[in-house]
């Protein structure tokens, strides 16, 4: 509607100017004098010529006498041609007056054709002048229509358009549903509706998702449990020693199905930030406890514990021994030793293998998450043992320090102290 309203407006403010064009180039400005005006002006000068003190101007026209002399002795107005030469110039018209057939004078009758021709130019500027200011607000108009109905919508959408993309879908797109892009801001709303209700569902599929594997870790963990005691009660009683022998290989691979359930659980979470860490302060001599029940096969001879206090989550740091031995048992499956020393405010406990390492260019990347080592070819796992246990001690305060040693793989699980 408004497009065809100023299309309109340009198209009657052109056709204006063009007429007014066409009407000052067709127009020829009539120069010539009346006759009627200019017989009437010389017949009453003749007979006034001796008394011009008393003559009337009557023919309307405006006109200087000169005498015979080139005298002026009448002039209807000032500012007149009052000479015969200023009269040519100015193309008046000079006629003789005569008395008695005789030549007494001159009258000069001025040519308004100029004072025609300018008023007519000055008519023409001012159409001109008037269709082109109108043009211009016109068009200002329908600039100002254009940015208020089209670019600056536009502009919406294209802020809208990266909100989207960096995933705010929280802020809906609010626009007059009747401009040009009406329909089309519209859908995009609801595109941003379906895309919220669509991420909204994917999220809670990942939580039912995370909720069924923390339900079935539970379930398979208790039914271990109960395997892993009545093993350590079995073994307890046993009289012989292939029984007990026996009875320590289930007790251990029931502590390695708990371990692999527990890397199951911690490898559904997407954030690690889902797994709580909670550091509080206890006696050192716990943590023997820890790396004997990480020490399932019995490679390692724990030593004595330097008596201090920590600060860690003992859940937590379990899990961190639990890696680190796994990962002693599966790459390098040697006898394992173990070191514990404070220094600096910390405790660290020094566990390595005798299996030779990994390549010196992969120490730093086997703490990131899904990474693994050259020497894992064929062996079953998933790269998150050392990432999760990085990521632990980070909370706890402490570090986690992984090199090669003289003889395998040393890892120093550095507590920090209270």
């Amino acid at each position: 509607m408004k497009k065809s309203l100023f299309l309109t407006d340009m198209f009657f403010v052109i056709i204006s100017e063009l007429l007014a064009l066409i009407l000052f180039a067709v127009q020829t400005p009539d120069l010539a004098q009346d006759t009627v005006a200019v017989n009437e002006a010389v017949q009453g000068v003749s007979r006034d010529f001796r008394t011009m003190d008393r003559h009337v101007n009557t023919s309307g026209l405006d006109y200087v006498v000169l005498d015979v002399d080139g005298k002026k002795i009448f002039s209807t107005k000032s500012g007149l041609s009052e000479s015969i030469n200023a009269a040519i110039a100015h193309r008046d018209t000079i006629i003789d007056i005569k008395e008695n057939g005789e030549t007494c004078g001159k009258l000069i009758v001025y040519n308004d054709g100029v004072q025609t021709v300018r008023a007519q130019k000055q008519t023409a500027v001012i159409v001109f002048s008037v269709a082109v200011t109108v043009e211009c607000v016109v068009c200002v108009g329908y600039a100002v229509y254009l940015y208020l109905s089209v670019f600056r919508p536009f502009y919406k959408l294209k802020s809208f358009a990266e909100r989207i993309s960096n995933g705010n879908l929280d802020i809906p797109l609010e626009m007059d549903r009747h401009n040009l892009f009406g329909a089309f801001t519209e859908s995009f709303d609801i595109m941003r509706s379906e895309l919220k209700k669509a991420r909204a569902a994917e999220a809670q599929a990942q939580l039912s998702k995370k909720e069924l594997v923390a339900k079935l870790s539970h379930d398979i963990k208790t039914p271990v449990a109960s395997i892993k005691a009545v093993s350590e009660v079995g073994l307890a009683l046993s009289p012989h020693s292939k029984d007990k022998e026996n009875y320590t290989r289930i007790i251990g691979k029931a502590d390695q199905i708990n371990t692999l359930v527990t890397n199951l659980f911690t490898a559904t979470l997407e954030e690690l930030q889902q797994l709580t860490v909670t550091p509080v302060a206890f006696e050192s001599s716990k943590i023997g406890l820890l790396l004997e029940n990480a020490d399932y096969l019995r490679h390692a001879a724990i030593p004595d514990i330097p008596n201090c206090l920590v600060l860690a989550d003992r859940l937590r740091l379990q899990q961190v021994f639990d890696n680190v031995f796994s990962n002693s048992y599966k790459y390098a499956d040697t006898e394992i030793s173990v070191a514990a020393l404070v220094s600096d405010c910390h405790l660290n406990i020094v566990i390595e293998d005798f299996g030779g390492g990994v390549a010196q260019d992969e120490i730093s990347v086997i703490k990131e998450k899904f990474k693994r080592g050259s020497n894992s070819a064929n062996i079953e796992g998933a790269g998150l043992g050392l990432y999760i246990s990085d990521y632990f001690m980070k909370e706890m305060h402490g570090v986690l320090g992984v090199e090669n040693g003289e003889h395998g793989l040393k890892v120093t699980v550095t507590v920090a102290l209270c």
